[in-house]
């Protein structure tokens, strides 16, 4: 069901592999694009658990947006393994406008069909969303 701001719809692989990631932690993280000529947002690339914050960040084009999903584990101050999803609006200064606008108005709807985001970062450069950023954000 297309969205009436932004005429974008959400496949329904981008829901399935973001319970997957949730429910069975299937995947460190997920990132998702928006396919412009069939108005929709899709799977882009998905990585196995053992990807590394790194990894996961060079995924992310340069000079394109993207919406990302990323599992993030930490240890707190208690010495208590948790995991906090992020929802990524990744947004840098480059994009084209055009582009930027589509996601910007297409961000919220997309969220809401992702069901169990707990923090939400929106990116327009690297250093913004770097593990130490995850890691004040997360506890």
């Amino acid at each position: 069901m297309a969205n009436a701001a932004s005429g974008m719809a959400v496949h329904d692989d981008c829901k399935l592999k973001f319970l997957e990631l949730k429910a069975k932690r299937t995947y460190r993280f997920i990132v998702f694009k928006i396919e412009e000529k069939s108005k929709q947002v899709v799977v882009e690339k998905v990585a196995e658990p053992i990807q590394s914050y790194e990894d996961f960040a060079a995924s992310l084009p340069a000079d394109e947006c993207r919406y990302a999903v990323y599992d993030f584990d930490f240890v707190t101050e208690e010495n208590c393994q948790k995991s906090r999803i992020f929802f990524i609006a990744w947004s840098p200064d480059t994009a084209r406008v055009r582009s930027k606008m589509i996601y910007a108005s297409s961000k919220d709807r997309f969220k809401r069909e992702l069901d169990g985001i707990q923090i939400e970062l929106q990116v327009t450069d690297p250093t913004e969303m770097g593990l130490d950023v995850f890691k004040s954000r997360a506890n």
